[in-house]
């Protein structure tokens, strides 16, 4: 890894806050403090909150309204008052408990790094984020709660990008609502850098940039593809090293698509190494089989560099490759 350069197929959890301006921790509740912008002139109390904290659905937000959790100007706010614009707003972020299936299991986690903010993980690969689609248990998630309960207060635990299950790498967790708040405005302005290694197959001869839309593939439905109308995509790839048959890229990402990496790599022509939903077999019979002995895609988020969201400083976390694609690489350049 000492090649790379500095700088979930990945998704955020996207949302569209604006105006977050401070936050902070009163006793046992936290308290968001928001100013409301001018162009919110005319909107109800709860749709201004809708759109500024996007984290948080629009039915607990009215009911934290209903409690007279949320301040308007030091008045208690009413959901269907309307803003003027400039407003300053106090929301007490009432307790929030995760879905009955979303249960503390003693799951190890990597830490690398760990404040009252934040927590930095390195993924192992097979591990799947949120539970979902058949994965209830045994996710990331259930992880979190086990390792701290607290996160049980946070939407989806904190969670606030993710990888798929058979990309390994890092990821990082909020520990308050704040951080959550802020985190998901820097993944949404495109502040945050994220970097990752990323073996294809073939001979890519150039560094470049795939700026395509990606959307749910129109008769594989449990796949992504480059469609028309889909959301924007874009990908940075850098050349790291050449094999015979195969290619270590650095991609960086500028947006955060389902699938985005795996799809953008094979719409140029050079899949992932090893990957069972958008790959192909090598024409190289030397190189497939050791290609064979992987058992996921070769994708790893080594490298995530973001502004801290109590302190504004820079943070930036590496991850080495893990033991699986560490061997695969050595293998391969053991090839005549």
């Amino acid at each position: 890894m000492n090649n790379l350069s500095n700088r979930q197929d990945e998704g955020d959890y996207n949302a569209k806050p604006d105006s977050l301006v401070t936050a902070n921790d009163q006793e046992s509740e936290e308290i968001v403090k928001l100013i409301l912008p001018d162009n919110f002139a005319g909107l109800r109390l709860d749709q201004a909150l809708a759109r500024l904290l996007p984290q948080w659905s629009r039915s607990r937000l009215q009911r934290w309204i209903e409690e007279n959790r949320v301040h308007v100007d030091n008045s208690i706010g009413s959901a269907k008052q309307k803003i003027w614009g400039g407003e300053t707003v106090q929301v007490a972020i009432g307790p929030i408990k995760c879905e009955q299936s979303n249960q503390p299991e003693a799951i190890p986690l990597h830490i690398l790094y760990e404040d009252d903010d934040l927590l930095v993980i390195d993924k192992p690969a097979e591990l799947v984020v949120h539970p979902g689609n058949g994965n209830w248990h045994g996710t990331l998630l259930n992880a979190l709660l086990n390792y701290n309960p607290q996160l049980d207060q946070l939407l989806r635990a904190g969670i606030v990008h993710r990888l798929d299950k058979d990309t390994s790498g890092l990821l990082v967790i909020a520990k308050t609502a704040m951080a959550q708040a802020n985190l998901i405005t820097q993944f949404k302005q495109r502040t945050i850098q994220r970097h990752y290694w990323a073996l294809v197959l073939g001979h890519v001869t150039t560094n470049g940039v795939i700026d395509a839309p990606i959307g749910r593939h129109p008769v594989r439905r449990t796949r992504m593809a480059i469609v028309p109308h889909g959301k924007e995509a874009r990908t940075h790839y850098q050349i790291l090293e050449h094999f015979s048959a195969c290619t270590v890229l650095q991609c960086s990402l500028e947006t955060g698509r389902t699938h985005q990496i795996r799809v953008h790599l094979r719409s140029i022509g050079h899949p992932l190494v090893g990957d069972p939903v958008y790959g192909k077999s090598s024409p190289d019979s030397s190189i497939a089989k050791i290609i064979t002995q992987l058992s996921r895609q070769a994708l790893h988020a080594w490298q995530l560099e973001l502004t801290h969201p109590a302190s504004g400083k820079t943070m930036h976390w590496e991850a080495s490759l893990p033991d699986d694609l560490a061997r695969l690489v050595q293998a391969i350049r053991a090839l005549p």
